[in-house]
């Protein structure tokens, strides 16, 4: 069963990733996606900060949108020093950050915090160190969350980042490293682009809806080749060769009913014009992800 769009046409699960329109400010991003008929957002830090926390969660009160998640934090693999500490103190303001703007959103608002790992430290080549320093991470910052209300969902991205951006590679380790905390503290995030060449994605999926750990799910799409920069590959859903349609139905059926965030990174989608990029990112999503959802709950 398809679950029901809005008067404007819009899926009302459908939530837009600030990132997929990368070059908005902050109020262009809420006067658009407001306008386009969604009803969620997930803000990235880099716009809040630039009004200042108060008064980005003024504007965001009164867009009238929902918060699904705050992007992004983590990169914290380097060794203890000055460095590591200045990450972490960064990380403890987003804590902050994300519980103010769910506040002020509309009903429904989660108070979600993406986390990505980092990479090898620069000079080294120590993987496992830098897996070890994630752990210990995600530890020292978890009863701050707790205390905050807010849930850190840790992603796992491709392989091919693991160098520079992410050493959790698979579900399988972001639930590993969430395993010992409350899954309202500790929860991961679900990216199509990230996990769908993973042969255990599946039942991690399963999973992870048995232990209530989906914190996010986020969809776009995969197509070769890649661009130079491979940070930029992401498609619009359906556009590549992802079953989205199989990761969906595998996200409903482990029980995430809140929103779904499009989250992409394109330089051709990144210059074309908002109001076209907000459009069609509402068009793809119901072709390519409405017709596996079986319902529209965003508690």
């Amino acid at each position: 069963m398809t679950a029901p769009s809005t008067s404007s046409g819009t899926n009302p699960r459908l939530s837009m990733n600030q990132a997929t329109i990368r070059t908005a400010s902050l109020d262009d991003a809420l006067r658009l996606v407001r306008a386009g008929g969604y009803e969620s957002i997930g803000l990235w830090r880099e716009p809040v900060q630039e009004v200042g926390l108060a008064e980005a969660a003024r504007r965001f009160g009164d867009s009238g949108l929902r918060l699904s998640t705050l992007c992004r934090g983590g990169f914290f693999t380097m060794p203890e020093g000055r460095e590591r500490r200045a990450a972490m103190d960064d990380n403890r303001r987003a804590i902050e950050e994300t519980a103010t703007l769910a506040a002020a959103g509309a009903p429904g608002s989660r108070a979600v915090f993406v986390l990505v790992a980092g990479g090898i430290p620069e000079g080294t080549t120590d993987l496992v160190g830098a897996r070890t320093r994630t752990a210990d991470a995600i530890a020292e910052l978890a009863p701050e969350a707790r205390s905050a209300g807010v849930t850190l969902a840790i992603e796992p991205l491709h392989p091919m980042y693991a160098s520079d951006r992410a050493v959790v590679s698979t579900l399988k380790q972001a639930l590993d490293l969430a395993e010992p905390f409350d899954p309202a503290v500790v929860g991961v995030a679900v990216d199509t682009f990230h996990v769908w060449w993973d042969p255990e994605v599946l039942p991690q999926i399963e999973r992870a809806g048995a232990s209530g750990r989906i914190a996010t799910y986020q969809v776009c799409d995969w197509k070769t080749p890649l661009p130079a920069d491979v940070l930029l590959g992401r498609h619009q859903p359906g556009d590549g060769i992802i079953d989205i349609a199989a990761l969906t139905r595998a996200v409903e059926a482990a029980g995430y009913t809140g929103d779904i965030e499009v989250e992409i990174f394109n330089q051709e989608i990144w210059d074309a014009p908002w109001p076209e990029v907000v459009a069609r990112t509402a068009e793809a999503f119901d072709a390519a992800v409405g017709p596996h959802l079986a319902a529209s709950v965003t508690a």
